[in-house]
């Protein structure tokens, strides 16, 4: 038991470990100019980024989004298939957008250049405000010559620099500035931002994107039912004709021979065939207006109710370095990276000298 120590080589002891670290502290503090410049450079350099960096603008809108009832169809289709009526051909087209299926909407190509080349004033388009301020006239001049664009023009005129820039920009704009998201999954409401450095473009945007995909949504939503609505009130319109023509003949069958001789059928034969085309074409068309009228309600059951929130509005919510914040934030960062660099540096010195 004698031969074997209570610690071995490898293990330290508290008094060295408090040793260790007053030999560091003493070490750091022999080097406080050091340190001491590169606080000021610190607090110097975090004053000038808070006075360049412009603020961000920051607009949001809110709203709620409720699909189409799909339960109170189903009940319908068991009614109606009691009396003969097929409501398969006039199904909701729930499957064709879900749940998430608009926030991905939001981050389509089409939807941000459609916004981008929507009219921010008079004179002016959303993408033109996009170019001036982001100063990619100047940014991308060895690439593209903006004053030679006019993104005015219908877009099957554009060129293929024209289609190059409004995609870029929407990509630009997809990945640094715009935000899609459900504030609680468990809830159906859906929050847009737009983080702009222009506060009037951040506004502008906001609310163009949101009109343009929540009514693309609307009609892509409905467009099957109201497809089938169209097509049965064209049908109806014109069985209703052809029963009012019938009846007019039926009518005039039944003029021509007034006080038919009951001993004699054939002059009651015209007007019999007139009276069984109307009772056929009355046939049809009650079955046709039973399933106009059930392809209203699934029209309207199907179409999604969209009810915005919290719109933009001026002032929008900003955010910005402020000169005391990014004088302290810049003061401590260059502290520590000098601590680290003088800590490595001692280290490396240490280690060449004992080897």
């Amino acid at each position: 038991m004698a031969d074997n120590p209570h610690f071995s080589k490898d293990q330290f002891t508290l008094s060295e470990v408090i040793l260790g670290l007053r030999a560091w502290l003493l070490f750091f503090l022999s080097q406080w100019k050091v340190l001491m410049i590169a606080g000021f450079i610190g607090v110097g350099g975090g004053a000038v980024i808070s006075v360049l960096k412009k603020p961000v603008f920051h607009a949001e809108t809110s709203f709620v989004l409720e699909e189409g009832g799909g339960s109170s169809l189903g009940q319908m289709s068991g009614l109606a298939s009691l009396v003969g009526v097929n409501l398969g051909s006039l199904g909701s087209t729930s499957g064709l957008f879900q749940g998430d299926n608009i926030m991905e909407l939001y981050r389509s190509d089409r939807m941000i250049s459609e916004t981008l080349l929507s009219p921010f004033s008079e004179e002016k388009l959303l993408i033109d405000r996009f170019v001036a301020f982001e100063k990619l006239d100047e940014k991308w001049a060895s690439k593209v010559d903006f004053s030679a664009l006019d993104f005015s023009v219908p877009r099957y005129a554009f060129s293929v620099t024209q289609d190059s820039v409004v995609l870029e920009i929407s990509k630009l704009i997809r990945e640094r500035q715009l935000a899609v998201a459900k504030p609680d999954r468990k809830l159906s409401i859906i929050k847009v931002s737009i983080s702009s450095k222009d506060e009037a473009f951040a506004k502008v945007f906001n609310e163009t994107l949101v009109n343009k995909v929540n009514s693309f949504y609307f009609e892509t939503k409905t467009k099957k039912t109201g497809e089938n609505l169209s097509i049965l009130q064209t049908q109806a319109d014109s069985v209703r004709a052809i029963l009012d023509e019938s009846l007019g003949a039926y009518a005039s069958a039944q003029d021509r021979v007034p006080n038919a001789n009951p001993l004699l059928s054939s002059g009651t034969v015209e007007s019999r065939k007139r009276q069984i085309d109307v009772q056929a074409t009355a046939g049809v068309y009650q079955e046709i207006v039973k399933n106009l009228e059930i392809a209203k309600v699934n029209h309207r059951n199907n179409s999604p109710l969209i009810q915005i929130i919290d719109s933009p509005r001026f002032p929008l919510k900003r955010t910005e370095i402020r000169l005391i914040k990014g004088m302290v934030f810049g003061g401590l960062i260059a502290g520590l990276i000098t601590i680290f660099g003088l800590y490595f540096r001692r280290l490396y010195q240490k280690h060449v000298q004992e080897s």
